[in-house]
């Protein structure tokens, strides 16, 4: 059965790329834990090799466990097609990938997650590309900051971790009328409260370690192509428009058509930067991902009643979550994410950043961990461990500037958590 977008988002969290195993019946996904197939004979290791055929050689490139995976996000974010990779981050340097060539630039949102910020400020440069980072609140700015060696637009649709909610319509008319692609990071938001390609988005990213396994034990990354980007307009994406010296000059785009990013990502990104997923941790996510609905909706009821507790308490100074009412976002909210704003936000403490240590370290139930998007709710302190290497520039235009403290809420009983923050801050602001 082709469980296609006709079902619903439920269905398809659960059944998407997932066939009962043809050998043995398994309903569930088996975990192919294997580097190699068996060849039919040598014609069809041939057709395999010059990608004449479809099929699997080396789970470097291809693996079965990993496909459903791939298959079941790009379905569930509208997409044609996904690469699934070993983490977040290897799956932003492959997103890029294919577009970009040493001397060309990719403008950048400034309200990114601290380590993003820092790959696309140091990291991507040993590559020869430039980031350019503008505040995305400023359209007029990012219209400035393209030239004719911009690649793409790169953006999160809920940031981490300040809450800020990306305006993705307006950024992807600008996309559109400059011929690039927009990219957006949807990790905090998941395809569950939104999907930015039904915005105009081209490309879509994930740190699939986060809600899509919802569990804390699973690195991983995706990168999602909505299949709509025409590559072959002009002469600006050689590596997806123009003949392919690896595979005897093929040209992907005029080749494989809509699927020609997902088929270079496999065929030339994972064959040469090698970061694959490991099965045993796309089996995981895939179990992670059959009760994303519930779990998304549980964390966006917790968060909206912690974050209302939080407003109202006067020794917090602020709150960023972008689902109450008080936000400057909260029009945003309601047309980008009308089943909620996720779970992650942050909170400014009275006392400044001796306080928020002093917070952080009282917590019982939270726990201070560097990562975001598990059932348990977790705390850091940004300024100090995430965003430590930024300017205080940086962190404050990042959402983390040294008195805020962010909380990525958990599926405990809200008001557990609520009793959890009354302790430690009575410690904190002592």
């Amino acid at each position: 059965m082709d469980f296609s977008a006709t079902y619903g988002f439920d269905t398809l969290q659960i059944h998407a790329g997932s066939r009962p195993d043809p050998a043995t019946g398994a309903r569930q996904t088996p975990i192919f834990q294997n580097t190699a197939y068996v060849f039919k004979d040598a014609d069809h290791a041939a057709a395999l090799f010059n990608l004449q055929e479809v099929g699997y050689i080396y789970s470097r490139l291809t693996n079965p466990t990993i496909a459903v995976l791939q298959e079941r996000v790009a379905t569930l974010e509208a997409g044609v097609g996904g690469v699934a990779c070993s983490s977040g981050h290897a799956a932003q340097i492959l997103a890029l990938f294919p577009l970009m060539s040493p001397g060309d630039n990719i403008v950048v949102s400034t309200r990114l997650y601290g380590g993003s910020v820092t790959q696309f400020t140091h990291t991507i440069g040993r590559f020869g590309w430039k980031s350019r980072f503008v505040d995305f609140e400023d359209l007029d700015s990012i219209r400035n900051a393209i030239d004719d060696r911009t690649k793409a637009i790169f953006c999160e649709s809920v940031c981490n971790p300040g809450g800020y909610v990306t305006d993705l319509e307006a950024i992807a008319e600008i996309s559109d009328m400059c011929g690039i692609p927009l990219v957006v990071d949807n990790t905090s938001a998941t395809p569950y409260l939104c999907r930015p390609i039904e915005f105009g988005a081209t490309l879509i990213v994930h740190s699939s370690t986060k809600y899509l396994s919802g569990n804390g034990t699973s690195m991983g990354g995706v990168v999602v192509d909505s299949g709509r980007f025409d590559w072959s307009a002009d002469d600006r994406f050689p590596s997806l428009s123009q003949p392919e010296p690896a595979y005897h000059g093929l040209k992907f785009h005029e080749t494989f058509g809509e699927l020609a990013y997902t088929l270079h990502g496999h065929a030339v990104g994972l064959r040469d930067l090698g970061m694959c997923q490991a099965p045993l941790n796309a089996f995981i996510t895939l179990l992670g991902i059959e009760t994303l609905s519930l779990r998304m909706e549980k964390h966006v009821s917790n968060a909206c009643t912690v974050a209302e507790w939080l407003e109202n308490d006067s020794r917090v100074k602020s709150v960023t979550y972008a689902g109450l009412a008080s936000s400057p976002y909260a029009e945003r909210v309601k047309q980008f994410y009308p089943k909620g704003a996720g779970a992650l936000f942050t909170f400014a403490v009275e006392g400044g950043y001796d306080a928020c240590i002093k917070l952080v370290d009282s917590l019982r139930i939270f726990s201070h961990v560097a990562n975001l998007g598990d059932t348990r709710s977790l705390v850091i302190h940004s300024a100090s461990t995430t965003h430590r290497q930024l300017t205080p520039e940086q962190q404050a235009a990042a959402g983390a500037a040294p008195d805020v403290v962010r909380v990525s809420i958990g599926i405990e009983d809200p008001d557990d958590l609520i009793a959890d923050l009354d302790q430690a801050l009575a410690k904190a602001v002592a």
